[in-house]
């Protein structure tokens, strides 16, 4: 077993060299943000979607744009409006006059990243359409059904401020992405660094470090980074104890969770985790990989009663408490 677990390590270790060239190329372009872009990185690798919410103005889009041009993928950014149709984001079927047939005209969906900015500014209808093709990876347009392009990425945000004419997305549909990531204000230095730099008016160059097919391979790696049994349960039991705390004898949290995490959750959690392993050029899941992404996975998930929001606790504290008084292996 220890030679298995030699070898794969071995092989991870070549495998994940990309990443730090990755990462350094992105560095040029984006200052600071690495916990966005390590993020990023793992819903790539783990083919999981990510919900991103933080503040106008903290690079998201930068971000995903420099990612694009780094994997030398397609990219494209919908601005999603409450007059957003699904035919806007899918395509539609166009009638041609001279040749009397009718045309598919393919919508933006059809890239390998996605930045669908503000999702919650569009109705439910072009909200369904997006979560849809996510879920499926595939669209239908008349009687066609189309397959989307490998890799297919979707980054959502979220705007936190201004809630005023939105359309929430339902827990059902926010439960469809991997990771909730809060995308929080640069540290002093790092704003010092970026306000330099884009008075400067210097943009950096971004060279292309690898191929959409390199990610492709690399996801098949990912699944081979060995997890221990043991990992695997604690994993269940994190997940178990947002369902049924009184079970492990967290009675003070029984009154604050509505609802718990769904089983996405715990193969969301063990994706990640190899996915956050594999970052690390390691061959094997250690408790810290799944105690770093567990809070990513388990935010949007856990659903706390109005108990808990009249007491001020959140999804979040909740999750932490959790995350501290789950037995380690």
């Amino acid at each position: 077993m220890d030679q298995d677990i030699q070898a794969i390590n071995a092989k991870i270790e070549k495998e994940s060299a990309f990443v730090d060239k990755l990462t350094g190329e992105i560095g040029k372009a984006i200052i600071g943000q690495k916990y966005m872009v390590e993020r990023m990185l793992i819903g790539l690798l783990a083919n999981g979607h990510i919900l991103l919410e933080g503040v106008p103005g903290l690079a998201k889009t930068t971000l995903v744009t420099t990612l694009s041009k780094t994997i030398n993928t397609k990219f494209r950014r919908i601005q999603f409006t409450p007059d957003l149709l699904p035919a806007d984001l899918i395509g539609t079927l166009i009638y041609n006059q001279h040749e009397g047939t009718f045309q598919t005209k393919k919508g933006p969906i059809f890239s390998n990243l996605i930045l669908a900015d503000e999702i919650n500014r569009s109705p439910a209808k072009v909200q369904s359409a997006l979560l849809e093709a996510m879920q499926e990876r595939q669209v239908t347009i008349g009687e066609e059904t189309f397959k989307l392009d490998d890799p297919f990425l979707v980054l959502a945000t979220q705007n936190p401020i201004e809630q005023e004419g939105t359309y929430p997305l339902p827990e059902a549909q926010v439960d469809r992405f991997m990771m909730k990531v809060i995308v929080d204000y640069p540290d002093k230095d790092d704003e010092l660094k970026i306000m330099q730099q884009m008075s400067a008016d210097s943009s950096a160059d971004v060279n292309v470090v690898i191929e959409p097919s390199d990610i492709v391979n690399a996801r098949s790696v990912v699944k081979e980074v060995y997890i221990d049994e043991k990992i695997d349960k604690y994993i269940v039991d994190i997940v178990f104890a947002t369902r049924n705390p009184e079970e492990y004898k967290f009675d003070d949290l029984k009154e604050l969770i509505q609802y718990g995490a769904s089983p996405r959750a715990s193969i969301y959690l063990r994706l990640a985790a190899k996915a956050h392993a594999f970052l690390r050029h390691r061959g094997y899941v250690t408790p810290e990989d799944v105690r770093s992404i567990g809070l990513d996975v388990l935010r949007h998930r856990v659903i706390v009663t109005y108990e808990a929001e009249a007491e001020e606790v959140s999804a979040e504290d909740v999750v932490r408490k959790i995350l501290n008084r789950i037995e380690v292996p």
